[in-house]
């Protein structure tokens, strides 16, 4: 079992920026690749971010240039740096893990976290 808990969600203006972060206990977690996923109201759960232990890197189109995720194994912590927020950004986001980081990227993932909001205001 791997826990995933999030944090650093909360409200700022549009071009605003933001960290989340995801604690991660339980099971090896080095083992794991991360992501992160976000679902406004009314819309289905999309993938923004994933990336692994040995280094690679996939984000949407959406989130290209102005977001940037990374993790520390020795803090088993990952994180979601985003900058130039906008209003069409605000969701709750979620930490993933999965053994296979093209399973996050295809939106899957073995364990998530509970989620921690994000609203732009404009």
């Amino acid at each position: 079992q791997v826990q995933l808990v999030e944090s650093g969600g909360g409200l700022v203006q549009a071009g605003g920026s933001l960290r989340l972060s995801c604690v991660a206990s339980g099971r090896t977690f080095s083992n794991y690749a991360m992501g992160w996923f976000r679902q406004a109201p009314g819309k289905d759960r999309e993938f923004v971010a994933a990336f692994s232990w040995t280094g690679s890197l996939y984000y949407a189109d959406s989130v290209k240039g102005r977001f940037t995720a990374s993790r520390d194994n020795a803090k088993r912590t990952g994180y979601l740096q985003m900058n130039s927020l906008r209003p069409e950004d605000t969701a709750v986001y979620y930490c993933a893990a999965h053994s296979k980081i093209g399973a996050i990227v295809a939106g899957l993932h073995e364990y998530r976290g509970q989620g921690t909001q994000v609203t732009v205001s404009s």
